[in-house]
């Protein structure tokens, strides 16, 4: 007879069902795993036979083998070890088939039979509450299963503690819930001195989740206002914290069953590949563009990437996730994210100082910001020039208005947004196509003719022309209007890209 046990294959965010089915035969001894196991999956057979003597059993001198069922589907990742090692239980008779019916199992087997961490497990927890079923899974990942509210949770310290549970000689106790991380502490947009043109282009950002590009010498404070970012955005709703903490789930990084209502904010190096920002890998995992969801994507140094690895972010910011094409599978991960970009206006910086600048202004600055392909930059919302900040202006107190003071405006705005778009899919601005664009952004007369003209002599793009109308709208909604006008589409072109100053 053959013993089944529940588990899961991922697949992007998505958990499928896979049955690990074992079947002890007469035959010369021998234990195989097929399914289209990779080589972390083969390598169970060691480190279940090993969990199994840790509990002084035998494996028996017969044929076992285990099927990862359906046979065609790629199976990767150490969590198979538990599915297989209780199949293999059932099938000796150390465990009742009847008891694991009901039951999905994912996990590590350590070799001395302690079941230890794997990534995934919040997916395989809302899997199984999908298919009414309970989990087994690690003892250190129960509080992030127990984020799937409405089912059973065994949180298995060992495979000896797991099979007096499942015995009934011992009471496994059900974990709670992770508790919600406390707020990070952010840089305030009081450290901020100057930039006023700059403050007000990353309130627009905030306010409508638009994408900004900040262009200006070193130690102008692009990157400082880069980080203020995070402390202005509202924090995540309940649902949107629960998809965030899927991607990080998957990844591997929700420890300690941590769920956060902090919008994420992710800084990757310039010397990132195209598979850590993207995604990809051996074992697919998600990217840098990926793990930011919902969140603010930080570049910078912008032209300092390789241009194929900036031009693979064309898609995910247009379409909002990012598909891994492999050969035998392709997977799908969320990329909803805020691009925010930072670079010098030259390979020096200081073009235009006639005392700092370097002799081949202006051709070296056209020569670094071509690094950036054109097709990207339109896909930015806001350019704005992040001046020199003055010894006059550093001298002078911090400002009255800081991060919370501008966080409050923008919750505002959001909320706003949010009621407009109840039941359309969309959360902000920057997400409005079609006809929720004709419907909510469409100018007056007077701004319509602007619009026309400046894309006429600015030779905006459909593209552009499409995101200067969602940026005005932002614009509109900060001062409180109904309808876009003149004046909201005149600022909203005032931040489209420029060419570089000589």
């Amino acid at each position: 007879m053959v013993a089944l046990v529940s588990t899961v294959a991922y697949l992007g965010l998505e958990a499928r069902s896979v049955e690990v089915q074992c079947q002890i035969a007469p035959g010369v001894p021998a234990f195989r795993v097929v399914g289209l196991p990779d080589k972390a999956v083969g390598e169970s057979r060691e480190r279940v036979h090993s969990a199994l003597a840790a509990l002084g059993l035998a494996l028996p001198p017969k044929r076992i083998t285990v099927n990862l069922a359906p046979a065609d589907l790629p199976k990767e990742g150490s969590h198979y070890d538990l599915p297989i090692a209780l199949a293999l239980l059932a099938a000796m008779g150390v465990v009742d088939r009847e008891a694991l019916a009901d039951l999905v199992a994912v996990g590590e087997l350590a070799l001395d039979g302690r079941v230890i961490a794997s990534p995934g497990v919040l997916l395989a927890a809302l899997h199984a509450s999908t298919a009414n079923k309970g989990l087994i899974c690690p003892a250190a990942q129960g509080t992030e299963a127990a984020w799937a509210r409405g089912i059973e949770v065994i949180a298995a310290p060992d495979l000896v503690g797991l099979l007096n549970h499942l015995k009934g000689t011992q009471r496994l106790a059900p974990p709670a819930a992770g508790e919600a991380e406390p707020p990070r502490r952010m840089a305030d947009l009081r450290q901020v001195k100057g930039q006023e043109v700059a403050r007000r282009a990353l309130e627009i950002a905030a306010a409508g989740g638009h994408n900004l590009l900040m262009v200006g010498p070193p130690g102008a404070g692009k990157s400082l206002l880069a980080s203020c970012l995070p402390g202005i955005l509202p924090d995540l709703t309940a649902s949107e914290a629960l998809e965030v903490s899927m991607v990080a789930s998957v990844a591997g990084l929700l420890e300690d069953g941590r769920i956060s209502r902090a919008r994420p904010f992710r800084a990757p190096h310039h010397s990132a590949s195209m598979a850590a920002l993207t995604g990809g890998g051996l074992r697919v995992r998600p990217g840098e563009v990926s793990l930011a969801h919902l969140g603010v994507l930080f570049l910078d140094e912008l032209p300092e990437f390789q241009r194929a690895v900036l031009d693979s972010l064309r898609q995910p910011l247009e379409s909002g996730e990012v598909t891994v094409a492999r050969a035998n599978a392709h997977v799908t991960f969320p990329a909803r994210v805020q691009l925010i970009a930072a670079m010098n206006p030259c390979r020096c910086g200081h073009l235009g100082d006639p005392a700092l600048g370097c002799s081949r202004a202006p051709r070296c600055a056209g020569d670094y910001q071509a690094k950036v392909s054109g097709p990207l930059l339109d896909r930015i919302d806001l350019h704005v020039e992040v001046d020199a900040v003055s010894a006059a202006d550093l001298a002078l107190p911090p400002p009255a208005e800081g991060s919370a003071e501008v966080a409050a405006r923008v919750a505002a705005v959001r909320a706003v947004q949010t009621r407009r778009l109840e039941g359309t899919g969309r959360r902000n601005n920057a997400e409005l196509d079609g006809d929720l664009l004709d419907r909510f952004a469409t100018p007056d007369e007077p701004a319509r003719r602007l619009l026309a003209q400046a894309a006429e002599t600015m030779r905006l793009s459909a593209r552009g022309y499409t995101r200067i109308l969602r940026v005005s709208r932002t614009i509109a909604d900060m001062a409180g209007a109904q309808t876009v006008g003149r004046s909201h589409i005149a600022e909203a072109l005032s931040y489209r890209r420029t060419p570089p100053r000589a």
